[in-house]
C-alpha cells in the first residue's frame, strides 16, 4: 500500500532536506534566475549546465541585459550545450518579458505559459519556485518516481498520460510548500530513484513502493515508443586563402540553426577523395585550387541523430577566386583567429581546434 498523500510529501521533503545538492538557483526566488536555470537544464545534466548558468548570470545579470544582447552573442555563449533552439527561445523570451511585461516575469502559471519557449514544465517550475503557486512539475524524474511508488502503468509516450500524472501530483503537492515539494521529487528521481539500479533496499519508500514490492522497478515507467536514430553524413569543404576561411550560418530550420559552419554537401555516405575533388571541380576551375588535407572521420552524437563528418581543406590560390567563390556560395570571409568568437556547433569547434589552431 502506497503512502498516504501527506505522509508521502512529508517523507519526500525530509529526504530532500538531507540530500539536496547545493545549487545557486535554489538560493533565490528571482524568477529570472529560476527561468534561466530551467531552460539550461532542459535535456542537460546539472554538472554540465551549472557552468553555463554561471556564465549567463555573470554576462546577463538581469532579463533586460539578456534582451539587449544580439542573438549571435547568446548563441556563442550557449556553444556546447546543444539543442540550440533553447538559446534562440531564451533570447526571444527575454525580449518578450522586457517589451511586453515591463521587464518583470508574469507571476502565475497560466500567464507564464504565454512566454516564448516556456512549456508546462518550465511554467510550473517558475510558478512554484518563485511565486509559491501550488502547481506540480512533470518531467522524466517525476514520471519515474510517481509511476514506481504509486504503480501507474499509463504509457508516458502518450501525451494524454501527462494529465494522469498531474492529477495524481495535485493530490500530493502541499499548498504551503509547493516549490520545495517540486524540487524534492525531481531531486529524488535524479539522485535516488534512478532509471537503472536504484537503491531500493535503502529507499525511504521501500516499505510502500508499488514497484519495489511487486518487482516492477525495471518496468516502470511504461514507455513504448522508441526514438529512431538517424545517421547523417556531412562532407565539409573548408575553403581557405591565407589565414581566411569561408563560413556561413545554417538556415532552413535544420539542426544548429543560426550557427556557423563550412560549405557542406550532405550525402548518403562520406565522400572519398575522388568524389570530393569532383564536387570542388563543379564549383571552381581545377587550376585555381589545391587539396591540402582530408580529415579523419568525426562522429558527433545527438539525441535523435548521429553525425558522421569529414573535412576537405582546399587552398584557393588567388584572392579574386576566393572572393568570387564567397559570393557564389553565399558564405562570409572570416579570419581563422576570429572563428574562436563566433557561434558554431561543437563539431566545427573540434575540427578548428584539431586542425587550424
Amino acid at each position: 500500500m502506497a503512502e498516504s498523500n501527506q505522509a508521502f510529501s512529508n517523507i519526500l521533503i525530509r529526504w530532500y532536506e538531507r540530500h539536496k545538492r547545493d545549487l545557486p538557483w535554489r538560493e533565490t526566488k528571482d524568477p529570472y534566475a529560476i527561468w534561466l536555470s530551467e531552460i539550461i537544464l532542459q535535456q542537460t545534466r546539472v554538472a554540465q549546465g551549472l557552468p553555463y548558468f554561471q556564465k549567463f548570470i555573470a554576462r546577463f545579470p538581469a532579463v533586460g541585459s539578456l534582451a539587449q544582447a544580439s542573438q549571435e552573442e547568446v548563441l556563442a555563449l550557449w556553444q556546447g550545450l546543444g539543442y540550440y533552439s533553447r538559446a534562440r527561445n531564451l533570447h526571444a523570451c527575454a525580449q518578450m518579458v522586457a517589451s511586453q511585461y515591463d521587464g518583470k516575469f508574469p507571476n502565475t502559471y497560466k500567464e507564464l505559459l504565454q512566454l516564448k519557449g516556456v512549456g508546462a514544465y518550465t511554467a510550473a517550475a517558475i510558478a512554484s519556485f518563485a511565486f509559491n503557486e501550488a502547481v506540480p512539475v512533470v518531467d522524466g524524474n517525476v514520471y519515474r518516481v510517481v509511476s514506481r511508488v504509486f504503480g501507474l502503468h499509463d504509457d508516458i509516450s502518450n501525451a494524454s498520460t501527462r494529465k494522469v500524472f498531474e492529477g495524481r501530483l495535485v493530490s500530493l503537492i502541499p499548498s504551503d510548500t509547493p516549490g520545495e515539494f517540486n524540487q524534492a521529487i525531481m531531486e529524488f528521481g535524479a539522485l535516488h530513484c534512478t532509471p537503472s539500479a536504484p537503491d531500493c533496499k535503502n529507499c525511504v519508500f521501500s516499505h510502500s513502493c508499488f514497484a519495489f514490492r511487486n518487482n516492477e522497478v525495471a518496468n516502470l515507467p511504461v514507455k513504448t515508443k522508441k526514438v529512431k536514430v538517424l545517421n547523417r553524413y556531412f562532407n565539409y569543404f573548408v575553403f581557405q586563402f591565407g589565414e581566411e576561411v569561408l563560413m556561413g550560418s545554417r538556415k532552413d530550420k535544420d539542426i544548429w540553426l543560426g550557427l556557423h559552419d563550412f560549405f557542406i554537401r550532405e550525402k548518403d555516405e562520406l565522400l572519398d577523395e575522388d568524389a570530393a575533388l569532383g564536387e570542388v571541380k563543379r564549383l571552381i576551375s581545377p587550376e585555381s585550387w589545391e587539396l591540402i588535407d582530408i580529415s579523419a572521420t568525426y562522429k558527433h552524437v545527438l539525441t535523435h541523430r548521429i553525425i558522421y563528418a569529414r573535412f576537405f581543406r582546399v587552398r584557393i590560390l588567388m584572392h579574386e577566386d576566393f572572393r568570387l567563390l564567397s559570393e557564389r556560395l553565399g558564405l562570409n570571409t572570416i579570419s581563422i583567429s576570429d572563428t574562436a568568437g563566433i557561434s558554431k556547433p561543437v563539431l566545427i569547434a573540434n575540427y578548428l581546434n584539431d586542425t587550424l589552431f
